[in-house]
């Protein structure tokens, strides 16, 4: 698990422009936050939330876009210092602390699209997902509904988002410094950000950017190409296009043309790819074939297709024990290795994953590099008693506003919540420093089931919502500003600057994700299961709650059985992928992974696994070009997409239908 980097983070100014200068000046605090940084990060943090709710709203699958975060961040601020140059005014330099504080500041923002539950917890409360469950279906009310309403959605998000900031500050030196915690992601950015700020990272950033526009204009000309053939209703355009016959599209297997499931398959490893793919031909090549065809018997036959009696039932809850059970494994070993590992630091036979230090003929340089990033990591802090202070006022303002908001909630739950999260913020923050795996939805649906569960028939469905959003945002933001802590520490970034540009993004993120969001509840049919916006982890999750209240009393036949083995089949095959060697489990699927297309369809898996293959042959021809550059096309695909669905929503919302409806259908007998 250990990164060894063998290459000085710091470069010498006398490297870079052949100057006498032997350590770069490391900005103020103060001067490492910028308006133009502010700007950026708020036009990006627009963006990226529409991309992550599209995402969230489809599929559920969200990569990471630090790497187009940091691009683009780039591209904007250097573009602007140039034209500004050109026409004579004197600007200040752009620097990697800049850089730095733009990323951190940008990814809180869209992190809330995420952590805010628009997709997951805060969707499962509105009447449409009720609805689908069915109103006879036991322990589902009328009364556990509260539709989105953008005034709630803010002020929760306020009221909660920023606890996890406060949580673990002061574990900072200790996370980052005294256990050296990898945060494989966090170092991996600080490497892209300083590749960024030396001349020959700045050239082949320049290449990275003209490769994302050229990438993201394609996508964004197919998707404007694209709305003209997409007719009015769910069945026209090349969404709905039968790529493999009309018989396996009727499964769900064909390709639907989108550019940001392509680009998905791009980013997201190799093993994710095929994992979704071998879920998508288990469960609709084979699994949902076979107990429809026990329609009658299993279950009453002619129900609708989104009855919980029949195959939908069977659809949502066995989708819901492969993610319990990957989830549950996970958790469990997170924590053996966090007590396993603090253990043997406690006992000076420390094994953690650290960054190794080279110390060869150039030890005195390292060394050198070594101290001056400890020393500006520790200059500007952030005292114990304003961090603990904050919390506990946080926690106070939040404990009175959330029952408010959410009356079977009571204040006493969620004090309970506050009392114990930092316990967990801590778990999830040290086991993301170790593995870069953040189990932020596993405590969310902890919170969950114990939530509705002791508050029981009367309002447990929305209590165990709404302290799932309360989990899930104080672990999310954490474990996030941990990482973003790591990556300062290596980008010679003062811990307070990144403190602040997290408060800042994230105060950005409670007022962009809402209107993003709203952007979409306002001009698409979200939630509904014919639509592409079908909102998937929102009847999960109202499941889940329900399933806290009730049991599995009203499971269909053989429901709970097959539940159990792939609960179980899910531990089992993770259990093989750590037992087994790295030649071997490198070709293990992923349980979770396998999970997501059991519900939602085949259709995104066959689009990702063509981003999968693309890279596979890239790779094989040019692995560097691919390593260089996957990244910037995958990015400018989604980006592209992306964009589109601005305009798409404001066609929309003026009742402007496209033109044409492409539809396919079987040729006609003469």
């Amino acid at each position: 698990m250990g990164t060894e980097i063998s290459e000085p983070l710091i470069v010498d100014k006398k490297d870079i422009d052949g100057g006498g200068v032997e350590l770069e000046r490391i900005p103020e605090w103060k001067e490492q936050i910028t308006i133009r940084g502010l700007a950026v990060s708020a036009l990006l943090g627009a963006l990226f939330c529409i991309i992550t709710h599209k995402l969230n709203l489809t599929v559920g699958i969200i990569p990471s876009l630090n790497v187009g975060a940091g691009l683009l961040g780039f591209f904007f601020v250097k573009s602007w210092t140039g034209f500004l140059t050109k026409l004579g005014f004197q600007v200040s330099p752009f620097t990697k602390q800049e850089n730095t504080v733009i990323q951190t500041c940008v990814v809180a923002c869209y992190g809330l699209a995420f952590s805010g539950g628009f997709g997951t917890y805060m969707i499962a409360m509105d009447e449409r997902t009720y609805q689908l469950i069915g109103a006879d279906y036991p322990g589902n009310r009328a009364e556990d509904i509260k539709n989105p309403g953008l005034g709630w959605m803010t002020g929760f998000l306020f009221v909660v988002s920023f606890l996890g900031l406060f949580s673990l500050v002061p574990l900072r030196k200790v996370m980052v410094m005294d256990y050296k915690l990898t945060y494989p992601s966090g170092t991996a950015t600080a490497m892209l950000i300083n590749s960024f700020h030396t001349n020959t990272g700045a050239e082949l950033a320049g290449k990275q950017v003209k490769c994302l526009g050229k990438y993201l204009s394609i996508s964004l000309v197919w998707s404007c190409f694209k709305w003209f053939f997409s007719g009015i209703g769910d069945s026209c355009g090349f969404d709905n296009f039968p790529s493999f016959g009309l018989t396996l599209f009727k499964n769900t297997f064909y390709f639907d043309f989108s550019p940001t499931y392509v680009g998905c398959g791009l980013i997201c490893p190799h093993i994710v790819n095929c994992s979704v793919l071998l879920g998508a031909i288990i469960s609709w090549g084979f699994l949902w074939p076979f107990i429809s065809a026990h329609a009658g018997d299993w279950y009453p036959s002619g129900l609708e297709s989104n009855d919980f009696k029949g195959l939908y039932g069977y659809k949502v809850f066995i989708a819901i024990a492969l993610i319990l059970g990957d989830g549950l494994y996970n958790l469990i070993k997170i924590v053996y290795i966090t007590v396993k590992e603090i253990y043997n630091k406690s006992t000076k036979q420390s094994k953690l994953p650290i960054v190794n230090e080279v110390i060869d003929g150039e030890s005195s340089k390292g060394l050198a590099e070594q101290r001056k990033r400890d020393e500006v990591f520790l200059k500007d802090r952030i005292p114990t008693w304003f961090a603990a202070s904050g919390y506990v006022a946080l926690a106070a303002i939040s404990t009175a506003t959330i029952p408010i908001i959410f009356p079977p909630l009571k204040w006493y739950l969620v004090l309970i919540s506050y009392i114990i999260a930092p316990a967990l913020a801590f778990c999830n923050s040290y086991g993301a420093g170790l593995t870069d795996w953040s189990l932020t939805s596993t405590y969310g649906k902890i919170g969950l089931f114990i939530i509705a569960s002791l508050v029981g028939n009367n309002g447990g469905v929305i209590a165990g919502l709404a302290a799932c959003g309360v989990m899930m945002s104080i672990v999310s933001t954490a474990a996030d500003l941990m990482q973003d802590l790591k990556t300062g520490y290596l980008t010679l970034s003062s811990a307070k600057s990144m403190f602040v540009s997290q408060i800042v993004g994230t105060a950005m993120g409670c007022v962009i994700a809402p209107l993003t969001f709203w952007l979409f509840w306002t001009a698409f049919d979200i939630g509904s299961p014919d639509g592409p916006y079908k909102a998937p982890y929102a009847v999960i999750f109202r499941e889940m709650a329900i399933l806290g209240i009730e049991g599995f009393s009203e499971l269909p036949k053989h429901c709970l059985a097959l539940c159990c083995g792939f609960f179980v089949g899910a531990l089992v095959v993770n259990l093989l992928r750590d037992a087994t060697p790295k030649k071997v489990s490198q070709f293990i699927p992923i349980p979770m992974a396998m999970a997501i297309p059991f519900y939602i369809g085949a259709y995104f898996a066959v689009d990702m696994f063509v981003g999968t293959v693309i890279l596979y042959v890239w790779e094989r021809i040019n692995r560097r070009d691919a390593d260089d550059y996957a990244g910037a096309v995958a990015s400018g695909l989604i980006c592209g997409d992306g964009i589109w669905t601005i305009p798409s929503a404001i066609l929309s919302i003026f009742r402007i239908d496209p033109p044409i409806c492409m539809y396919f259908g079987p040729s006609l007998s003469s």
